[in-house]
């Protein structure tokens, strides 16, 4: 994998850490070079049992069903995938495909913290 690429990842998941999860989302925005979608807490009407967060398409929102999920990495970079997915004009993806690509970055980062510690 691309140096630079993992220096990112790993990068995006300590800003959720750190609680700046809107400075997280602009990073990965101009990374992937799209919108930067909207965060907020709230729900989907029919989309409540379980769920940590959801993708809101149409507001192009990561909406966490609870302040504390938006501070964790993997939660928003989970739906981050969606709203990659869905502004590059290609299905939204599954959501096996959007836990790889959060277990990406969370693997950068632990990768990353391994190496100085």
């Amino acid at each position: 994998m691309d140096p630079d690429q993992d220096q990112v990842k790993a990068y995006v998941v300590a800003l959720i850490l750190d609680s700046k999860t809107e400075e997280a989302v602009k990073v990965l925005s101009r990374w992937y070079k799209v919108s930067i979608p909207k965060l907020g807490v709230g729900v989907v009407e029919g989309r409540t049992k379980g769920v940590a967060a959801v993708y809101a398409q149409r507001r192009k929102e990561i909406l966490a069903a609870k302040r504390e999920y938006l501070y964790d990495p993997f939660v928003m970079i989970h739906e981050f995938y969606h709203h990659l997915r869905s502004v590059s004009g290609k299905h939204r993806g599954t959501e096996k495909q959007a836990d790889k690509f959060a277990m990406e970055f969370i693997a950068a980062y632990q990768h990353a913290a391994a190496a100085v510690s």
